[in-house]
């Protein structure tokens, strides 16, 4: 990530983004890392504070119940000190954890315009989980800390009309609905056209309950002549693991890095994302763009876009993840074909308006 030293001179916007995700590590991550890659560096002079960018210093432990991701903690010192030498003029902050709070406190000392990513309801996710102490005070800290945050934010940002309400409902003032980009690898990278047949079909995410990847498994099972590719990381890996090793037509690939990513989803043809609950599914944003069909439950935040859903197969809760990809392999294969290309128009179309409502957003007042 460039140094903020380096953005500070010529008339172009300062911005922080400052996020407890990792660039690319998981959806948040990625959302802000694709749209700092796109913003013009003559408007806008972006810097990522996060683990594993601009930051540095401080300490992180595992999450407890999941030792596959962290919580980073940084040096106020060192975080106090890159803000004063950005000196920004807009701070975006896309989670509500230490950094997330660090940025709201210094955008208020600093006195520039403050931002929120309500991108994820942390509070929501953990009422999948089992009822235990550990749940009850991270549903406490979370909807304590959005409403903390909604209070001193200039501008809430949310991806579906359920998250706005909800950002309402918490205190949040003026709140919109913000699209979602697609990675530049995924735009630019040459297109490999969708297959005529329906052989492999791709899940890649965090391996968690609310994924419901028992789903898949369950698909693999019963549709034999199909590949299934499981990509990811997280509490469930040993069952996906263990099912690799005695699904013949199933391969677990583990955490892949996002052009280990861009292949895979080449190389199926759909992605499915069977989740109980997903603010959004960018992964199934970025399989459109490949022009690759994408297969998700009516629960997930992108059906939330009908120039998406349209283009989408979307399925519900109830409806077994295996009868869908039966049905869509008894397509006619030109179904298929015109299902993926309009898919691919569809998601470009989005990162067109995403990225010009984002200028607008970040566009001095």
């Amino acid at each position: 990530m460039p140094e903020p030293e380096r953005l500070v001179a010529g008339d172009a916007v300062r911005v922080a983004f400052v996020s407890d995700s990792m660039p690319e590590r998981n959806g948040v991550g990625a959302y802000y890392a694709d749209l700092i890659g796109q913003l013009d560096p003559e408007e806008f002079a972006p810097t990522f504070v996060c683990p594993g960018g601009a930051a540095s210093g401080g300490f992180h432990f595992p999450l407890p119940g999941d030792s596959t991701q962290h919580v980073f903690v940084p040096s106020p010192r060192e975080f106090k000190r890159i803000m004063k030498r950005l000196k920004p003029q807009a701070v975006v902050v896309a989670t509500p954890g230490p950094y997330g709070m660090l940025g709201v406190r210094w955008a208020r000392k600093l006195g520039v315009r403050l931002i929120v990513g309500f991108h994820t309801d942390y509070a929501g996710v953990t009422d999948l989980y089992q009822r235990s102490l550990l749940r009850v005070f991270s549903r406490g800290y979370f909807r304590v800390v959005d409403r903390l945050m909604f209070r001193y934010a200039d501008h809430v940002l949310a991806n579906s009309a359920q998250m706005i309400e909800l950002a309402k409902k918490m205190g949040a003032g003026k709140v919109s609905r913000i699209g979602t980009l697609l990675p530049g690898p995924v735009l630019n990278a040459p297109r490999v056209p969708p297959r005529e047949g329906f052989g492999q079909v791709l899940f890649a995410g965090r391996l968690a309950m609310e994924k419901r990847l028992h789903t898949v498994l369950e698909a693999a099972e019963r549709l034999p002549d199909i590949r299934f590719v499981i990509a990811g990381d997280g509490p469930l890996k040993t069952r996906i693991e263990d099912a690799a090793s005695r699904l013949p037509n199933l391969r677990y690939v583990g955490w892949l890095s996002r052009p280990a990513l861009l292949e895979q989803l080449d190389a199926a043809d759909a992605l499915v994302l069977p989740s109980e609950l997903e603010s959004f599914g960018n992964v199934a944003l970025e399989a459109m763009g490949r022009g690759r069909i994408a297969v998700v439950t009516d629960t997930c935040g992108i059906v939330n876009w009908p120039g998406l859903a349209e283009h989408m197969v979307v399925f519900g809760l109830e409806t077994p993840l295996w009868h869908v990809l039966e049905q869509i392999g008894d397509w006619p294969k030109q179904r298929r074909l015109e299902l993926s290309e309009a898919a691919c128009s569809a998601a470009r179309e989005l990162n067109r308006s995403s990225l010009a409502q984002w200028r607008e957003l970040l566009a001095p007042r």
